[in-house]
C-alpha cells in the first residue's frame, strides 16, 4: 500500500497520506514523499491549488515514534542541520500554489506542525488537534513555534504546548488555529468548494499573492527549523522521552523527572 495516494481533478491536486493503521504517523520516507509532491505540485500548471489531508479517522498523527530510536544514528543525520520535517515544511511554504490542510481528523504534533505549514486550515466538527510535544518529553518541531505563535498569538501558543492539550473544533475556529469549522458529513464538499472557487482565479496572480504572503519566512523560518530540530534531537536523548512514549504506550500519566 502507498504511504500516499495523489490525484488531480480540475485542477485541485488532493495529497492523502494513507497510513490509516498508523493513524497516518509520518517518517522519514513519507516526509520525503510529501515534500516531493509539493515541489510537483508547484511545478505543475495543471494544479491550481493543492489539498492534503488523511485516511480514516487521522490527518496525520504526527512522528512515527517506534521507527524513531535510530533517527539520528549516522553521520549524515547527526551532521543534519535542518532534518526531513524541517524540509518538509520548506516545501509546503515554497510551493507556488496554494495549499489547504483538510484536517479530517486527529492531527498531533508534526501533525499539527503539518497543518500548520499550509496557507488554510479547515477541520471536521468531530475531531481534535493538539501540540502533542510534551506529553512525548519532546520540544515543537516543524516549524511549530514559527507558525503557531503568528496564527493565534504568543500567550495562546505558548498555553497550548506548554499543556500539549487537547483542542476541540470550537476553541480551533475562535483562536484563529483553522479558518472554519465543517460538519463532518459535509467536510469534504466543503473543502472541495472552496478549492474550486480558488481554481477559478488567475492562476499567475495567486502564486505572486502566494509569495508574497510567505516573502518574510524564509531566512527567520529556516533559522528556527535548526534550531528546533537541534533542541528535539537532545530531547530524544533524554530519559524523560522514553518515560513519556512508555506512559503512552501503558494508557497512563508521565512521570518526568527532568533527565
Amino acid at each position: 500500500m502507498e504511504p500516499l495516494m495523489i490525484d488531480t481533478q480540475e485542477g485541485i491536486r488532493t495529497i492523502t497520506i494513507n497510513r490509516p493503521e498508523r493513524m497516518n504517523a509520518i517518517n522519514d520516507d513519507i516526509s520525503l514523499q510529501i515534500e516531493q509532491a509539493f515541489a510537483d505540485a508547484s511545478a505543475d500548471d495543471d494544479v491550481r491549488v493543492v489539498v492534503i489531508t488523511g485516511k480514516g479517522r487521522a490527518f496525520c498523527s504526527g512522528l512515527d515514534l517506534s521507527e524513531m530510536s535510530d533517527a539520528f544514528g549516522s553521520r549524515h543525520e547527526q551532521l543534519d542541520e535542518l532534518g526531513w520535517v524541517g524540509r518538509q515544511a520548506l516545501s509546503i511554504v515554497h510551493c507556488d500554489k496554494p495549499v489547504i490542510a483538510a484536517v479530517n481528523g486527529i492531527a498531533a504534533g508534526a501533525g499539527l506542525s503539518l497543518a500548520l505549514a499550509c496557507d488554510m486550515r479547515f477541520m471536521s466538527d468531530q475531531t481534535r488537534v493538539t501540540t502533542g510535544y510534551v506529553r512525548r518529553g519532546l520540544s515543537p518541531d516543524a516549524g511549530m513555534s514559527y507558525f503557531l505563535p503568528r496564527l493565534i498569538g504568543q500567550a495562546k501558543a505558548a498555553q497550548m504546548i506548554f499543556t500539549g492539550r487537547d483542542i476541540y473544533p470550537d476553541e480551533a475556529e475562535r483562536t484563529g488555529l483553522v479558518n472554519e469549522v465543517f460538519p463532518d458529513e459535509a467536510f469534504h464538499d466543503r473543502v472541495m468548494d472552496i478549492s474550486r472557487e480558488i481554481t477559478a482565479g488567475p492562476p499567475i496572480a495567486l502564486t505572486f499573492s502566494k509569495r508574497l504572503l510567505t516573502a518574510d519566512a524564509d531566512a527567520e523560518l529556516s533559522a528556527l527549523l535548526k534550531q528546533e530540530y537541534a533542541y528535539i534531537k537532545r530531547c530524544f536523548a533524554t530519559k524523560d522521552v522514553e518515560e513519556g512514549i512508555q506512559a503512552f504506550l501503558e494508557k497512563r500519566k508521565p512521570n518526568f523527572q527532568g533527565e
